[in-house]
């Protein structure tokens, strides 16, 4: 009689989650997410004010347009590429929504798609700039974030453009679609709007080619190439794409103020840079999640809003947001290190 063989012996189930949520990837979100609750339980017991309604819809809006940003600035970062532009594109779409809506009276759909078509425009030229001349990304980003600023300024006149006589223009960014269906839930559009552009940009990111070569570009550029791949497109694809998603913030910082201010958006990008490290994209590229950075959105917001509930002067929140950005570049060195 033959000896049974004996039956393969399955992991315990402790183990499995174990191994699962202990990955370098799995465990900095755990511990951004944990941070976040952190500073929400902190700032719930320093101020009476922290939770009230009002202040939690503006700390939603606050998120919705940094954590627009944020989601642009993952899909260059994760290519091992950078982006400083990200804050004055928003404010130049912003102002290009401003005149083709309000100065030319064209309808709402041109102004939003003027909008969008503007930031791929400028994305798309920064890509060619870092892909077909090789200027450094840092260097190529930092000129184009002056010429947009220049050209803001220069186009609207140094001048506010409001949106006063454009109908519904406002209720992008301010109404509520689910509070109009759930009252207890007043979530504005733009924080609606932020969700569906994470669900999408993720499902980009981790389902599509452009995210795959997204990811292997930042993991080994000189390796794919080799394979035949054409770098230099898809590096260009990138950037045109966070381009894009730089003229949804225009539009919800635009929608939020009811006005296109041209000398906003310089520092924006220094909280995007930030939400992106914060939720576990690494800045030497190859990976990331966008839910990781949503999460680091919302710690961006909560601190800064936390701390100017304390009355902290704002110099000092500066000060603490660069802590921050050095805090998280330094993690995405020790995890690299890990790895290695």
């Amino acid at each position: 009689m033959s000896a049974s063989l004996p039956s393969p012996t399955r992991p315990a189930p402790l183990a499995v989650l174990k191994k699962l949520f202990w990955r370098p990837a799995a465990r900095q979100k755990l511990l951004a997410f944990a941070s976040l609750v952190a500073l929400l339980v902190f700032f719930t017991f320093a101020s009476p004010n922290f939770m009230q309604v009002d202040n939690l819809v503006s700390i939603l809006q606050a998120t919705a347009v940094n954590g627009v940003l944020a989601i642009a600035s993952t899909f260059v970062i994760v290519s091992a590429g950078i982006d400083l532009s990200v804050g004055t594109l928003m404010t130049f779409c912003a102002v290009m929504a401003g005149v083709v809506l309000t100065n030319h009276g064209l309808p709402l759909p041109l102004g939003i798609a003027a909008a969008i078509a503007t930031g791929a425009l400028c994305g798309l030229v920064s890509g060619t700039l870092i892909a077909k001349l090789k200027i450094p990304p840092f260097i190529a980003t930092l000129g184009m974030m002056m010429l947009l600023k220049g050209l803001s300024l220069v186009i609207s006149g140094t001048k506010p453009i409001y949106f006063n006589d454009t109908p519904g223009f406002s209720a992008i960014s301010q109404d509520s679609l689910v509070g109009d269906l759930i009252p207890a839930l007043p979530i504005p559009n733009a924080v609606l709007i932020l969700f569906l552009l994470a669900i999408a940009a993720s499902v980009v990111l981790e389902r599509t080619a452009l995210g795959r070569y997204t990811y292997a570009i930042g993991s080994n550029e000189e390796a794919i190439r080799l394979s035949g791949v054409n770098v230099d497109f898809w590096k260009i694809v990138v950037y045109a794409l966070g381009g894009g998603i730089c003229g949804v913030a225009g539009l919800l910082i635009a929608s939020r103020l009811n006005s296109a201010q041209p000398a906003l958006g310089q520092g924006y990008e220094l909280d995007a840079i930030a939400a992106v490290v914060i939720g576990g994209t690494s800045l030497s590229g190859g990976s990331g999640t966008i839910l990781g950075t949503i999460i680091g959105a919302f710690i961006m917001s909560v601190l800064t809003n936390g701390l100017r509930i304390l009355s902290v002067a704002q110099e000092w929140q500066t000060v603490v947001t660069g802590v921050i950005i050095i805090l998280a570049v330094w993690a995405d060195i020790l995890r690299r290190r890990t790895r290695a």
